[in-house]
This record gives C-alpha cells, structure tokens and sequence, in this order.
C-alpha cells in the first residue's frame, strides 16, 4: 500500500535551484559583517531564500524597550529606542550614501516603533512583546536587503508577517503548516521571477488576524526550516562564528572535534538535551522531507562545515558533550507521605505547568519527585508557593547537567572530575550527570 504522504512529497515541486540560508545576529552585527554576508551570497550562484535575525544584540535591546513601554517608562523607552536608532543609522553610514532610500524607510520603522508608546496598550504582555520585539528582525532585513542590490545582486524584501501562519500563542507561536506552504507558493516563491535573492525576517510569524508572533527565541534557525519545507528547497545553510556543529560547547570544553557529518535523529537528540548551534525545532521539517541541513562559518565560508542529513553511520564516532549551567535540583515530597503515583504526578505537572517550568531531567521514588530546572528561566519562589500547601520542597542551586551522547566509562571520569554527583541518568546512548563542584 502505498503512503499518501510519501507519494505528496514526490509530488511536491523541488526547486533544484533553490536554497535557503540563515543568518544570525552575529553575522550581521556590524557594516563590515554586513559585507561579509553580501560577500557570500554573492559567490552562490541560484535562486537563495535568505533568513536574517536582528542585527547584533538588538533582540536583548528590544525587550528592554517593551519592558519599559508596558511598564510606562517613557524617558526609558525613548532613551532605549534612541540608543537603537543610533546604532543602525551609524551601521547605514557605512553602507550607503546619504541620499540612499534606506535611511527613510529605516526612519519610518523607528517612528513606527516610536508610535507604540501613544497606542492603548494590551493587558497581554506576551501580545505587546511580539508586536515590538520584532521591529528588530524588520529593521535587519531592509538594510540587507537594500544593500544586496547596492552590491548588484539582485533582492526582494519579504515579509515574514505575510507568509508564516501560526496560532495565537504568542512569544511562542505553532505554526500553521498547511497555510503557511500554501502562502509561500502564492506570495514567495513568485518574488523569484524578479529577484534572484528574497530576504526576509528569522522568528517571526502572524496570526489568522494579522497580528504578529514570534517562534520563541533564537527561532530564526526554525523559520530557515519552514522555508525550507514549504518551498521544497535542495537544502538549509545556517551560517554560524564556528566551523560546524562541534561535540562540544568551546566555552567549558577544549579541544573540540567537528562533526562532519551526522543524521537528522542526532541532531534532533543533541538540539533536545540543549546544544546550542541549532534550535530544537529546526531539524524535524527538514528531516520529514529529508532536506540536507549544513551548518557553516560566515568567518571561514570556504571551509566545509557539518552536514545533517538522513545516514546514522556516523552518529556513534565521536561522543558529544552538552553542558547546562545554573541548574537547581528541587525535589518535592506530599506531606500525607503518599506515595509518589500517577494522581500525584498529574497534580505536580500541572501545577510546574502553572509556573511554566521547563523540565530539563526528572526522577521519582516512592515518596519524592526531583526535577531540575534553569535557574534564570524559572521564579523559584512561585514555584515553592504553588506546592507549599500539600507538598514539602526542598532545592539545591548552583548545579550543572552534563549529557554525554556516545559515552565511556572514560568520558563520564573526565567530565565529573572535581565534581560531586548527585544524580545520574543511564541509556544505552546517553548519560545525564546532575554535579555540583567540590568546594
């Protein structure tokens, strides 16, 4: 019998030509990486579908201005969005002459943004979030894409508000996968009769209304996959400041390894337990309709990076090591002295639902449930609160989780060295170590 699935996906249209790169904060954060980006795309002969996040840190800057907007800080707010303008127009100076048409429809967007203070603002912080934080990504987008054709390369600004269809769920939107295909074929892919090159913005999406979502952060990676899964690309490229997906984070680990090549299983286990080169929710899209995603350096573009695709063989070679800092270890206890059961785990995971608790390992025995949480994404004490009426709480800060993808008995030595263990996990593949250091 034949799978209808599999038989749409053959049906799909494959633009052979057709390829889709992302770009980062960190690759645009400056005139001289701006450059650098037109650079490479300059050397990709084909159609490309570019993705481009917000320029440097300026997502971190949006948020302090919707704080200061919702909490109706207007000298902050004007302050904050001051700071902003500045940094891009100085950006815009390098780039361009001062007669170019940028520099108005860059003022256009601040003024834009300027407006939001005067407007009735929703009770829905999450709503507010969205509708600003996004200017970022808007702002990025026009400056690239305006200097791609400076630079004779042909380009079309998109608008990811157009084209990527979610819920209402905003700061961290669903998609709309059906819609969504069905946009890009009426709205996107089109823009390549004019262009050789269609820019448009990482992160973000808009509701059946026209409002505007994001995909959560650092959602830029994901938004490289819905292009690539709704326009049926030949592939994905994230342009990233290392060489490829490394086994390590360099950052608490030296002498790294590359991974050349591994699948699309890997990546989703390694993205899942935490590593950082790529977002969680990039790599299913690709793998369901098996796009070859590369993970390449825009400081090294002639080098080969990591390849992510459908062959496991590799997998296994070289172990992987993601590390969580700032954990804490709360464990919870009902103080009938019940047993920790089914009811009592419903109840505890509705109420970590309540505080919105991302659980990153968890353990039970009969009479207490341990989870470990990141600290900094977690109010601790509403989450004590929420238990404090029929459970006792107990925590343990200052911790960190390692996962080894592909251990030893080697790998776990070299890892827990100096360490103090206070919770371990075993699979066949995959070992997750709670350790505190010894003082």
């Amino acid at each position: 019998m034949f799978n209808r699935h599999y038989v749409f996906f053959l049906l799909l249209p494959k633009f052979s030509v057709l390829r889709v790169f992302k770009f980062g904060g960190a690759s645009v954060k400056d005139a001289d990486a701006v450059r650098n980006v037109a650079s490479i795309i300059e050397q990709h002969d084909g159609q490309l579908a570019v993705v481009v996040s917000a320029m440097g840190k300026t997502t971190n800057a949006m948020e302090l201005i919707v704080d200061a907007l919702f909490n109706r800080k207007q000298e902050v707010f004007e302050e904050l969005v001051a700071e902003r303008e500045a940094f891009h127009k100085a950006i815009l100076k390098q780039l361009f002459e001062e007669n170019d048409p940028i520099y108005e429809e860059i003022e256009e967007l601040f003024s834009e943004l300027r407006e939001k203070y005067e407007e009735r603002l929703p009770e829905n912080y999450d709503f507010e979030y969205d509708q600003v934080v996004s200017y970022g990504e808007l702002i990025s987008t026009k400056i690239i894409s305006a200097y791609l054709n400076k630079s004779d390369v042909s380009s079309m600004w998109m608008d990811a508000r157009e084209l990527i269809r979610t819920d209402r769920n905003y700061r961290e939107a669903d998609v709309d996968w059906k819609r969504t295909e069905e946009l890009f074929k009426e709205r996107f892919i089109p823009g390549f009769q004019t262009a050789r090159v269609l820019v448009t913005q990482g992160f973000i999406g808009h509701t059946p209304e026209g409002f505007t979502t994001t995909l959560g952060r650092e959602g830029s990676d994901f938004t490289g996959g819905i292009i690539a899964y709704s326009c049926g690309a030949e592939s994905l490229t994230i342009w990233k400041d290392v060489p490829g997906m490394l086994n390590a984070d360099p950052k608490y680990f030296d002498n790294t390894i590359k991974l050349d090549r591994i699948s699309f299983r890997e990546a989703i286990e390694l993205a899942y337990y935490g590593a950082s080169v790529i977002h969680p929710k990039t790599v299913q899209p690709l793998q369901n309709r098996a796009i070859p995603l590369y993970v390449n350096s825009f400081l090294d573009p002639s080098k080969e990076g990591t390849v992510i695709q459908t062959d496991t063989t590799s997998d296994h070679l070289i172990p992987s090591f993601i590390f969580k800092m700032d954990q804490v270890l709360v464990s919870i206890t009902p103080k009938d002295f019940s047993f920790i059961v089914e009811k009592n785990l419903s109840d505890i995971f509705e109420r970590m639902a309540g505080v919105k608790a991302k659980i990153n390992i968890m353990q039970n025995s009969a009479l207490n449930f341990s989870v470990l949480l990141d600290q900094k994404k977690i109010n601790l004490q509403a989450l004590i609160d929420s238990f404090s009426n029929d459970y006792h709480v107990k925590y343990n800060e200052g911790l960190e989780l390692i996962t080894i993808r592909h251990y030893d008995q080697e790998t776990i030595d070299r890892v827990t060295e100096n360490k103090q263990v206070l919770l371990e996990q075993k699979t066949r593949d995959t070992v997750r170590i709670v350790v505190k250091d010894i003082a």
